[in-house]
């Protein structure tokens, strides 16, 4: 028995503003069979509350990382300035691109 009946699916489809035909109806009521059948095929997998549930369907390994050292020399941040146009103390100004 399905949990989803029509009446359910009228009050639901009433209180969303949407306007459903008969047909439509029918067609939502397939369709929530269809789901609730393959949750009910879900459930039945042994040891299924047992799993870990994934977030990523892949294992990611990460074997190496790189230094957080800093390498070479620093570049002084006047120097770095220099390429701006318009700057205001330390920070640059940047052209307003959301209205």
């Amino acid at each position: 028995m399905s949990n989803f009946t029509k009446e359910k699916i009228d009050y639901y489809a009433n209180a969303l503003l949407i306007g459903l035909t008969n047909e439509e109806r029918d067609m939502i009521q397939s369709e929530f069979d269809q789901i609730e059948k393959n949750m009910d095929l879900i459930n039945e997998i042994p040891n299924i509350k047992s799993v870990e549930p994934q977030s990523y369907p892949y294992d990611m390994e990460v074997t190496n990382l790189r230094s957080d050292e800093v390498e070479g020399e620093e570049i002084p941040i006047d120097i770095l300035l220099r390429n701006a146009d318009k700057t205001e103390g330390r920070e640059v100004e940047v052209p307003k691109v959301v209205g």
